[in-house]
């Protein structure tokens, strides 16, 4: 069951939507650089090369993963801030440097005259197929085009740009166990970071659902927001003699059993449901998505996710990534949770920063190398004017030599 975003939840979409101004078709089609996904890495990343004069193009499809989240915390100065506001502070911003931004879904990036071509649709198209979204944790909106050139695009909504370096910024999806109710109450009342979470449950009774080997230290991390918690096994493994140990030390409760299903109270979650028919009253239950990088826009470029690992355990996938953003891939910059699963949105923006600014003193070097090896060109433009000085000299000379002669 994947939960990558998108839906109304909270209308972020529709606040997103209602902000959109631009379209793929439009503008120019050549870029410095390709943002694919606009939330706080991308938007990051757009920001610090906007302000290095930079040509840049933001393509998001409007599906951020924090959808649900009624608001964000433990980021300085936005706690507490609904994610929609954050986006559209973001957009504000990147758009006073010029930079452009589209609503889209990218479905293939491909090498192309030392860059990029990149094939975006525009929204409701039709089906992206095998390509991926382009907004992790995104928004969409629209700037002033500062780039050069012209967009191409086809009957079936897709367009086509170019750009000489990407940074992808997509984002993960979150795949949830599939117990029924689950995900309806994802953002809410079902979650997984004690960070971002923890501190509106505290103290209510929480439920920890097993479903892997990370479970017993998730209790654990739990229980310093709340005395009340219940470690679900559900499908995760038996927990070993230590790990009985520590968990009845801080007075963890253990069910075994598979959860059947959730309960409600209204809109709310109130309690668990076990095969046998038995309900355990929670307020609260945080579970282990899978982890998915939204990465299938690389394929063409043979840039493949590899393992997540979380304390040596697979938690899901990633695009490998250097610290400054840079992968495998020449060219190709990732910052965010597509790269870093752990990543709070706060660690996102900071890491597309740290990729904006890396991508950026990349160009700054090709752009020094092109200007050299033109300069040291006899074709170049220095070259040009040294044979120019030499042809008129020779013309004076000649002139000088010859102008007395007589038939």
């Amino acid at each position: 069951m994947k939960h990558g975003g998108g839906g109304d939840v909270n209308g972020i979409k529709d606040d997103l939507r209602d902000d959109l101004g631009d379209d793929l078709g439009l503008g120019d089609g050549r870029y410095d650089v390709v943002v694919v996904g606009g939330g706080a890495a991308g938007l990051a990343g757009a920001l610090m090369l906007g302000r290095a004069r930079r040509s840049v193009l933001v393509i998001d499809n409007g599906e951020p993963r924090n959808a649900p989240a009624g608001a964000m915390h433990g980021y300085l100065g936005h706690d507490g801030v609904p994610p929609a506001r954050l986006l559209a502070t973001g957009r504000a911003e990147v758009r006073g440097y010029g930079v452009r931004i589209a609503s889209g879904t990218v479905v293939s990036a491909e090498p192309d005259e030392g860059g990029f071509r990149v094939t975006a649709r525009r929204p409701g198209a039709g089906s992206p197929g095998a390509g991926t979204g382009a907004g992790g944790e995104a928004g969409t909106d629209t700037g002033r085009g500062s780039g050069s050139g012209t967009g191409s695009g086809s009957g079936t909504g897709e367009v086509l740009v170019r750009a000489r370096r990407l940074l992808v910024t997509t984002g993960l999806a979150d795949e949830l166990p599939p117990v029924p109710g689950l995900a309806e109450l994802w953002g809410r009342d079902v979650l997984h970071c004690p960070y971002c979470h923890g501190w509106e449950v505290r103290d209510l009774p929480i439920g920890v659902l097993s479903t892997g080997p990370l479970a017993v230290h998730q209790a654990l991390l739990w229980r310093q927001w709340s005395a009340d918690i219940t470690l679900f096994l559900h499908t995760g493994p038996e927990p070993d003699e230590e790990a009985w140990e520590r968990l009845a030390a801080r007075g963890v409760r253990v069910v075994r059993g598979e959860v059947a299903g959730v309960e409600r109270d209204g809109e709310r979650l109130s309690g668990l449901r076990l095969g046998d028919g038995t309900v355990i009253a929670v307020r609260a239950l945080t579970v282990a998505s899978g982890l998915r990088a939204r990465s299938g826009m690389l394929d063409a470029l043979g840039l493949e996710a590899v393992p997540a690992l979380v304390a040596g355990t697979e938690v899901g996938s990633r695009v490998p990534a250097e610290a400054d953003g840079r992968t495998p891939v020449a060219g190709v910059w990732a910052a965010g949770n597509v790269t870093g699963v752990t990543e709070t949105v706060s660690g996102a923006a900071a890491a597309g920063a740290r990729a904006g600014a890396a991508i950026n003193a990349d160009l700054v070097a090709l752009d020094t190398r092109l200007a050299v090896a033109a300069r040291r060109s006899p074709f170049g433009a220095d070259g040009e004017r040294a044979v120019a000085r030499v042809v008129a000299r020779g013309a004076a000379r000649s002139a000088a030599g010859g102008g007395g002669s007589a038939g």
